[in-house]
């Protein structure tokens, strides 16, 4: 019996920083520690040397042009599967014989909400329609795509998205460009509105025997906007952005801050939070969309956004913490560990067998 063939659309797997890259790779790897003789899978990659030296023969390599984005230069092959697993791409099928399109968030709502013919809107739109299955990365993402749009009477499957630090990296060496001499919160990211750092800031006025360190790019005009909260706060000694970091300054990061903190407004799943519970930390997230979820029992949770407010719920459940450290960094490192890229990479070949038989 010849192999069914199933085309990834993973070509933002060149953007690790970002959660999407870190979904791709992630996927990636976790489907290649599985066997799929019955299936021949491509990945779309601007860079498929880089991948095949990592993957080998396992997979077959498409190598992505910005012009396939456009419809008269899309892919013409046809494939048994088309995986859309980013619901924003621009990449889509020629021909389209069977459709999984994977959902992470609908984020993009607020912005064009409630005119249906703005192009995201119809974009998405469109993907919806013509899918055999979706496949959500959290219950709060598939109740928003219910509440805002149209979905199809198609199977309907939400995957976890699993714990990217698979391996703990040896971190001794690394040199942070932010001062790391005294305890510190940590927290990383997209500088998008959404995240809220603004919220972390404003508190940290009312915080002095710590200081707050920011991962993430800061380019934008939110980044922009948080340093000029810092700077007009005369917080500059105690909040810090490093910019972008690598998965061992971010390691490095984690492993040696006092808790990570979240407040982010807005979350299809939350990924650095998981990551930070791999290293037992106290994690405090916003009470908000999908990160109930992911926290579970293992995280603390704000209500509002109030500074005295936060500090408090802040040092309440870092004295939790203290007192039970054992009790609680094991419920912390469990919770970390039910987020399995293998496990998940197994749901989503099940789900491959199931749309071809």
């Amino acid at each position: 019996m010849s192999s069914k063939s199933i085309f990834l659309e993973t070509h933002n797997i060149n953007n690790r920083a970002a959660g999407l890259g870190t979904f791709n790779y992630e996927l990636i790897k976790g489907l290649s520690s599985l066997d799929f003789k019955n299936y021949e899978l491509t990945l779309n990659t601007s860079h498929p040397e880089l991948l095949k030296e990592e993957f080998k023969d396992k997979f077959k390599y498409h190598r992505y042009s910005t012009l396939s984005r456009h419809s008269l230069f899309r892919i013409r092959k046809k494939y048994d599967l088309w995986h859309s697993v980013n619901q924003n791409t621009k990449v889509e099928p020629y021909y389209c014989n069977k459709y999984l399109l994977t959902i992470h968030d609908v984020h993009f709502i607020d912005e064009v909400s409630p005119d249906p013919e703005h192009r995201l809107n119809k974009l998405f739109c469109a993907k919806l329609q013509k899918s055999t299955a979706i496949t959500y990365i959290s219950e709060f993402a598939k109740a928003e795509t219910h509440k805002y749009f149209n979905v199809p009477d198609v199977p309907e499957y939400v995957i976890y998205n699993g714990n990217p630090v698979s391996t703990l990296i040896d971190t001794s060496l690394f040199l942070p460009n932010v001062p790391v001499d005294r305890p510190f919160f940590y927290t990383i990211g997209d500088f998008l509105h959404r995240k809220n750092y603004e919220a972390l800031v404003n508190m940290m006025k009312l915080i002095t025997d710590f200081n707050l360190i920011i991962s993430g790019n800061n380019n934008k005009k939110y980044g922009e906007e948080i340093q000029k909260l810092i700077i007009d706060n005369g917080l500059s000694s105690r909040v810090f952005l490093t910019g972008k970091v690598n998965e061992e300054g971010k390691q490095f990061f984690m492993k040696n801050c006092t808790a990570f903190l979240f407040p982010s407004i807005r979350e299809g799943f939350g990924l650095p939070p998981i990551e930070a519970m791999s290293f037992g930390k106290p994690v405090f997230l916003a009470n908000r969309t999908s990160l109930p979820e992911i926290g579970g029992n293992a995280a603390t949770y704000w209500d509002n956004f109030d500074p005295e407010y936060m500090k408090n719920i802040v040092f309440e459940g870092l004295h939790d913490y203290e007192i039970n450290k054992a009790e609680r960094q094991a419920i912390i490192r469990e919770r970390a560990a039910s987020f399995d890229w293998k496990k998940s990479a197994t749901e989503y070949l099940d789900v491959y067998q199931k749309i071809l038989g």
